[in-house]
């Protein structure tokens, strides 16, 4: 008797405004996965439903102490999680869970935002080494940057 092949399962982390409404526009992408989504703001479970959103501190570079407390809870997240592929759209939280789920052994893929269109976010920068794919939404990024272009998310 042959088993059935679990599903992957996907944990897709954004920071909120534009990462996350461009991270929605990916979800066709995930039909036949067991998703999990993260982000800042828990009134996206709407969006989501009925897959499971956590939520972490939204922060950045300029804001330390929060860029720890969203550190430990993004490691909190995959470890809960366990995901096989981690898929973020930025920023900072999201190169965040992409470098904890990386040393788990999850897959792992950067898609850089639409708004970078003369280089890499600082957060791209940082995957690039990192992540298992990185996209660009603009050719000549992918040309200047190595990154992968495979069309426009908007």
């Amino acid at each position: 008797m042959w088993k059935q092949r679990p599903r992957r399962r996907v944990l897709a982390v954004a920071s909120g405004g534009g990462h996350w409404v461009q991270l929605m526009r990916l979800r066709a992408a995930f039909v036949g996965t067991e998703m999990h989504y993260a982000t800042v703001d828990s009134s996206a479970a709407a969006d989501v439903a009925p897959a499971p959103l956590w939520t972490f501190v939204d922060s950045n570079q300029n804001t330390k102490l929060k860029l720890i407390m969203t550190t430990l809870k993004l490691t909190w997240i995959v470890l809960r999680v366990r995901p096989d592929v981690i898929v973020t759209t930025g920023a900072a939280p999201g190169y965040l869970a992409l470098r904890v789920g990386g040393l788990l052994g999850a897959r792992t893929m950067f898609i850089d935002s639409i708004a970078n269109a003369q280089e890499l976010s600082m957060s791209a920068r940082l995957s690039k080494g990192h992540a298992d794919r990185l996209l660009v939404q603009w050719p000549d990024v992918a040309r200047e940057t190595g990154a992968d272009y495979s069309g426009a998310v908007i």
